[in-house]
């Protein structure tokens, strides 16, 4: 398995992986994957690294800021993604591991994410990395005619 960084040629596997989860209904309130150029333009180029098994993407992850000011130049939200074939092998740990060693040597200091408090195996995961919950927001959206809650997490360096 080799964790590298993601490229434009990459973009049919990281979307459908991306729809997947989607799919999935415990993923994002969007249902859809964005077209690449949207998907391309919204996220950071040095923060985003996919996983690769026999040449095929089976993982990808990604940072989006979380805000233009300057203050915030040093937050983003993240997105995890592993193709449902590919799940149960330390996947989303290592792009996990990957993305915090790219973004604390970028001086990013605190990664975040919003998670479905169903998605207990994500928010598993985070919590062995290193991120902690910082509370949940209640009834924050509708998701498939729904009110959904979201639990923020987040992980701050220890080294910025």
């Amino acid at each position: 398995m080799l964790i590298r960084p993601m490229a434009a040629t990459d973009a049919p596997a990281v979307l459908r992986i991306y729809q997947d989860g989607l799919d999935s209904g415990h993923a994002s309130f969007e249902t859809t994957a964005p077209a690449w150029p949207a998907f391309d333009a919204a996220r950071l180029a040095h923060h985003r690294h996919v996983a690769v098994d026999d040449d095929a993407v089976v993982g990808w992850i990604a940072v989006s800021p979380v805000s233009a000011r300057p203050v915030y130049a040093g937050v983003v939200e993240h997105s995890v993604y592993v193709d449902p074939a590919a799940r149960g092998r330390g996947l989303a740990r290592r792009l996990l591991d990957a993305l915090i060693a790219s973004t604390e040597a970028a001086g990013i200091w605190t990664i975040q994410s919003g998670v479905f408090p169903e998605n207990v195996t994500s928010l598993a995961l985070h919590e062995k990395a290193g991120f902690r919950v910082v509370g949940t927001r209640e009834r924050v959206g509708r998701h498939h005619g729904r009110w959904r809650d979201v639990v923020l997490i987040e992980r701050r360096s220890t080294t910025i």
